[in-house]
């Protein structure tokens, strides 16, 4: 180093300005350098990472990139700047220091939130290739309260090394917190709604909801701190406020486990006295149905004497949950029953009406 200065400072002719032209352009032409070595060894790391079945490699890697490149930047500039102030004295240059120290926590923060996103999403896609069931609601959840963390953490750093209290400025956001709680309720409500949310875990992003107590029914696409989005039947999107699902009963069809058939099939008063072969018939139908589940009530009965019909109650549960494919199932069990009841040569009820009409004869002598 001491015969590199002294071969610029012969370059310069004496110059200061010179001379420290000269260094700011070595400073600036060795970042460059060095980032590009950077640059190369985490390409090398990430491909080694790639080879690894641990999610948190790849994370690292590719978290560290960008903020280790700007970190490079802002310890040469502010090396660059503290030659200045050695070569002028300027007042304004005395900030190099702290703006150094806050570059450097800043970085650190970045680097800490985005590999926390990274993880979270390497954490996901090696769940899901390996099978393995995952929640991605919680861990979005976890990951946004950890994101929030480390940058709160980072403003209390920079705070402090400006020479700012932390005491006061906890016991100040205590004071605005209050303030704030009562401005902003409504946000506050939906915020712990959210909470709630992730932690009761009613429902996951991907499940189809509705609710009795409001005209809400679709596909939930996002789970906000403040909006849930969730996709309606007609694909329109409807944005629910969180705190709204701590005040009304949610039904969650997605997390059935089964589903039911429950019909009446009515029989003519004509066919009474094949109802009891009609309904053994169709125990035996629904019995061996591979759809059923056998181990589930299934009651196949006649009923009640209806006001135009026999009516044979039909009552099961179905492992299949999914709305179309159900339907299908359905619509064999039904056409299958049509059947049983077509070869004991009855049929299905119909109810009968008297039409009267003006041309009727008048009654009487």
């Amino acid at each position: 180093m001491q015969g590199v200065e002294t071969w610029l400072e012969d370059l310069a002719g004496g110059d200061a300005m010179t001379l420290f032209s000269l260094n700011a352009l070595l400073v600036v032409l060795a970042i460059v350098v060095f980032n590009g070595v950077l640059r190369r060894v985490l390409l090398r790391f990430g491909k080694a990472a790639r080879k690894t079945d641990t999610f948190w490699e790849m994370a690292l890697v590719a978290s560290a990139k960008r903020p280790l490149s700007v970190l490079v930047w802002v310890v040469g500039i502010s090396f660059v700047g503290q030659m200045a102030q050695a070569q002028t004295e300027a007042a304004i240059l005395k900030v190099v220091h702290p703006v150094r120290v806050i570059g450097v926590i800043v970085c650190l923060g970045w680097f800490l939130t985005g590999f926390i996103s990274n993880a979270k999403d390497a954490f996901i896609r090696r769940r899901v290739a390996h099978g393995a069931d995952v929640d991605k609601t919680t861990v979005d959840a976890i990951a946004q309260l950890l994101r929030i963390t480390v940058w709160i953490t980072t403003s209390l750093v920079v705070l402090q090394s400006l020479g700012f209290s932390i005491q006061g400025v906890l016991a100040f956001g205590g004071i605005g917190g209050i303030a704030i709680g009562f401005a902003a309720k409504d946000l506050l409500a939906n915020f712990f709604g959210s909470l709630m949310i992730y932690f009761d875990r009613p429902f996951a992003v991907g499940d189809w909801i509705r609710s009795p107590d409001r005209q809400i029914e679709g596909t939930v696409e996002d789970i906000g701190w403040r909006l849930t989005r969730i996709r309606t039947l007609d694909r329109r999107p409807l944005y629910v406020p969180n705190s709204v699902f701590t005040t009304i009963t949610v039904e969650n069809p997605s997390r059935m486990t089964h589903r039911r058939i429950n019909e009446i099939i009515g029989l003519r008063y004509d066919d009474i006295g094949k109802v009891t072969a009609i309904v053994a018939d169709i125990q035996v139908m629904m019995r061996v149905c591979p759809d059923i589940d056998q181990n589930q009530p299934v009651v196949v009965s006649f009923d009640k004497f209806s006001d135009f019909s026999l009516d044979i109650m039909v009552r099961a549960l179905s492992h299949v949950t999914a709305g179309a494919e159900f339907q299908r199932i359905k619509q064999e069990i039904l056409l299958k029953i049509a059947d049983i009841i077509a070869h004991h040569g009855a049929e299905v009820a119909l109810p009968t009406r008297l039409n009267l009409t003006r041309d009727l004869p008048p009654v009487g002598p």
